[in-house]
């Protein structure tokens, strides 16, 4: 797809997973936590400034003491009145509360970014779409492991499950 996906702000969200420094720190492919953190930042400033909602999940692991360092969102990234959700498993929408919150909102589509595009992405996409919402997925705004872990959820599976975009595809107009 090369043409704008324009989307509708009153009913859509951007989730970004696990933008975490320690996550955001790893080697990963087929770019750097960084490039994802820029673009990620760039289409949260743009949802923002349209009103809709910029979703922020990130993972804490269940029956620890203690949280690994570098456990938080990248610094930054959370402003007033985004939504943060904290996940004890890969995906977003169990024991969370995710989606009665997104329905509270209005919200019938997701745009997708994160790390990492085969697991935490994928896990809560596969899941919004067992809830029945619209699903949008920023390629250049996620990554994974390996180049082809990456490849396999874009290229295979995000298409049967929604619609694949770059962020310079992203449109917000009212409609």
């Amino acid at each position: 797809m090369t043409a704008p996906l324009t989307l509708d702000p009153t009913r859509t969200a951007l989730v970004l997973v696990d933008l975490m420094e320690r996550i955001v720190a790893l080697p990963l492919e087929p770019r750097k936590g960084t490039e994802v953190l820029f673009t990620a930042e760039e289409l949260a400033r743009t949802f923002r400034s349209a009103g809709a909602p910029v979703v922020l999940l990130r993972v804490e692991r269940p029956s620890v003491a203690e949280q690994p360092p570098g456990s938080h969102l990248a610094a930054g990234l959370l402003r007033d009145g985004d939504l943060e959700v904290v996940k004890g498993t890969v995906g977003g929408f169990q024991g969370t509360r995710l989606d009665e919150r997104l329905r509270e909102r209005g919200i019938t589509t997701l745009v997708f970014g994160g790390i990492a595009t085969n697991l935490g992405v994928e896990s809560t996409a596969r899941a919004a779409a067992d809830l029945g919402y619209a699903l949008v997925f920023v390629e250049d705004a996620m990554t994974a492991f390996t180049a082809a872990e990456h490849e396999a959820s874009v290229r295979l599976d995000f298409p049967r499950l929604g619609t694949v975009v770059t962020a310079s595809q992203v449109r917000l107009t009212p409609g």
